[in-house]
């Protein structure tokens, strides 16, 4: 994957994010000889900080980096970086997005099953306004005859 110079982390994948956070916190440890917080990897990346959240957690999970709680601050270590090898290049959907993307088609659907009852009904609508009107003709042509 090339990178661009406007290009933002969410748009990469889980791969190349891992790499990134890593690459951060070791860049942020050899700067001031301890292990960063996730604070200085949000400001140092320029990133939020549920995101940067989440993509720890999944990379502690991974055993990748082990997140150290002291008091109020959490420290990041790198564990084991050629984890990071085995997840999977390429942006795989999530279940989030194909949970959306069943939505999407369901809404599909139901509005197509509406204009589709709806276009009935016009039609039907159409189909009792000519047989009033046929049956209004045919009694007024019945009167005039009757009347003449």
């Amino acid at each position: 994957m090339n990178f661009t110079e406007n290009q933002s982390i969410t748009e990469l994948d889980f791969y190349h994010k891992a790499h990134l956070l890593v690459a951060a916190i070791r860049i942020l440890k050899f700067r001031h000889r301890h292990a960063p917080t996730l604070e200085q990897i949000v400001e140092l990346l320029s990133i939020s900080m549920e995101e940067a959240g989440l993509i720890m957690r999944r990379l502690a999970d991974l055993e990748i980096i082990e997140m150290v709680c002291a008091g109020s601050l959490v420290r990041l270590f790198i564990r084991n970086f050629l984890k990071i090898e085995e997840i999977p290049r390429g942006t795989a959907p999530s279940h989030i997005d194909l949970e959306l993307a069943n939505f999407k088609n369901a809404r599909k659907e139901f509005v197509d099953k509406i204009e589709l009852f709806q276009a009935s009904q016009s039609e039907k609508k159409k189909s009792l306004f000519a047989d009033l009107e046929k049956k209004l003709k045919m009694s007024i042509q019945k009167d005039e005859s009757e009347t003449t």
